[in-house]
């Protein structure tokens, strides 16, 4: 199965957006003639492995390699940089240019900055006495399609940059990257935004507009209906939480990074030799968009009921006449068996942590905690060590570690909300808390009231959340903010004017956990639910990967 995703079914059009991302790129390296090495920014090889096949940019005389401290080997005289505008990766190309030149190498050498370019990395060039020897320019990459419904904007340290370092650049990167899609698909007339950076995001947009803007009468109805911006801080209990749905719990424990898994060939049924394979994840694959939303618990039931049909049909095949219809619906069948062996092997691996009684005692103490119960819990210093100081001391800066002065408002809103759900019916489920068997993720809960009747339907609750929120519509009309007057908003999300179903964006200043995603997705497949939801994010992201985030070896 390919890597990059089928995106024909997707609510909107990405495979334009897919293919312009992929034109960009190869007209860079087709106006750099002959043969040239690309030196790819580590970070960046995933985001491009789903927009260009390797085969495509061999094609285009181009020999791959990973950006490292070890010097680049390569035979061609052209070397072309594809970098993030970091710091220390300039650094580190100075110092590639400084080893060839004491060498006596002779070399072109190009360095293309995603998304854009800034003046801080430029300055560290002409610093390192190299800016001279480089031909510089950009590769104009907001975001990519991870699926058919998720956008990735792929700001890995979004968060910490804007909580902890005060650089508000990523905020910046996400309303261009809004932007963008406004050019294709028309001005999205609503705005939600709940946080500092969300609704930092929601006045750049508009700043944008105003500058370089897109007029509403040349695009006719806008396809997207309705922007919500949340930012990760609103809710951070949800990514605390261990993900119970099938994709969420393979991110928990294997780590899905760019729609894919890796992991020993011989989980896979390979040879034991520890050779790594990747294992894509996407919606290409039928029988894993048919499971991934599902509780792990009914995943197992689903795979069992699947496997033994197929047995039942292979004995009828050996033992009884088939008509030619018939035996075209069993070969029909047979093509699925590699999905339903990846799935097999993939589920059985993850049972070996999910059956262990230290991830069914976390569960337990997550659920007392979320049930705002006291729990006895050890400092974590001395649990963990003052190495982890640094780490505590930026969760502080980021507003997520605080010392408690008054009552917590944790049982007012998980009351008013009902993020805590009793008997909880996993196998058909009637509310979104399945997906954490008994907790409905507060960010979704959000979205749920704000998709039905704006943000005055839970406006107390939302000034016990953390940062300001924002209403508002646009083209013409006037702004309606937490500090203005609620009177005159419409009471539900506007209907687009041929009948089709609306199409709300619900962006995640932060990251989003798959679980999260997948509770959106159980909204929008629900009856009388009048709006397909997409989502774009910053990044993807669990209880780990969230503290890594903060802690200073991130980069």
């Amino acid at each position: 199965m390919a890597q990059i995703p089928n995106l024909e079914n997707a609510p909107l059009n990405f495979t334009s957006f897919r293919e312009q991302s992929q034109r960009d790129l190869l007209n860079i390296l087709k106006n750099i003639r002959g043969k040239k090495c690309l030196a790819l920014d580590p970070k960046l090889s995933g985001s491009l492995a789903l927009i260009v096949q390797t085969s495509i940019l061999k094609e285009h005389g181009v020999e791959l390699r990973h950006l490292s401290a070890e010097p680049i080997q390569t035979e061609c005289t052209k070397v072309v940089f594809l970098v993030r505008s970091q710091l220390n990766l300039i650094k580190l190309i100075s110092s590639h240019i400084q080893h060839d030149i004491s060498k006596g190498l002779q070399r072109e050498y190009f360095v293309y900055f995603v998304p854009r370019r800034t003046v801080v990395c430029e300055k560290i060039f002409e610093e390192e006495k190299v800016h001279h020897l480089l031909t510089i320019g950009e590769y104009p990459l907001y975001m990519i399609p991870l699926d058919e419904d998720v956008l990735s904007f792929e700001l890995d340290l979004a968060y910490r940059e804007f909580q902890v370092d005060g650089d508000t650049s990523s905020l910046w990167h996400v309303a261009k990257a809004i932007h963008k899609l406004e050019f294709s698909f028309g001005m999205i007339p609503n705005v939600r935004a709940k946080g500092k950076g969300s609704v930092r995001v929601a006045e750049i947009l508009g700043r944008m507009q105003l500058e370089e803007p897109v007029n509403p009468s040349d695009m006719g109805v806008p396809e997207i209906n309705t922007l919500i911006l949340l930012d990760r801080e609103v809710d951070m209990i949800t990514p605390m939480c261990s993900q119970l749905t099938y994709e969420g719990l393979l991110d928990e424990f294997l780590r899905v990074n760019n729609g894919s898994v890796e992991l020993d060939a011989s989980i896979m049924g390979g040879q034991q030799d520890g050779k790594k394979i990747k294992v894509p994840l996407n919606s290409s694959d039928k029988l894993y968009k048919e499971i991934r939303d599902l509780n792990f618990e009914v995943v197992v039931q689903v795979l069992r009921q699947k496997a033994t049909s197929m047995k039942q049909d292979y004995t009828e095949m050996t033992t009884t006449t088939q008509t030619v219809s018939e035996l075209k619906d069993f070969v029909r069948k047979l093509n699925s068996l590699p999905e339903m062996t990846r799935h097999i092997n993939l589920a059985q691996h993850l049972s070996t942590f999910t059956s262990k009684s230290s991830f069914l005692g976390r569960l337990d103490i997550e659920h007392t905690i979320v049930e705002g119960q006291s729990y006895d819990m050890r400092e974590i210093l001395h649990s963990y060590g003052f190495e982890h100081m640094p780490t505590l001391f930026n969760l502080e800066k980021a507003g997520l570690l605080k010392k408690q002065e008054s009552k917590s408002n944790w049982l007012t809103i998980k009351r008013a909300l009902q993020l805590v759900v009793e008997d909880t019916d996993t196998a058909n489920p009637n509310d979104i808390s399945y997906v954490f068997s008994g907790y409905a993720p507060l960010s979704i809960r959000l979205v749920q009231h704000v998709v039905r009747s704006g943000w005055r339907s839970v406006e107390e609750i939302l000034k016990l959340l953390p940062g300001p929120h924002l209403e508002l519509k646009r083209g013409g009309y006037s702004r309606v903010s937490s500090l203005d007057t609620l009177q005159g908003t419409p009471t539900s999300l506007d209907k687009v004017a041929d009948g089709h179903r609306s199409l709300v964006l619900v962006v995640f200043i932060g990251g989003v956990t798959f679980a999260e995603i997948s509770a959106l997705r159980f909204l929008s497949a629900q009856e009388g639910m009048a709006y397909d939801l997409i989502v774009g994010t910053t990044k993807m992201v669990n209880g780990h990967t969230v503290l890594e985030t903060f802690m200073d070896s991130a980069s």
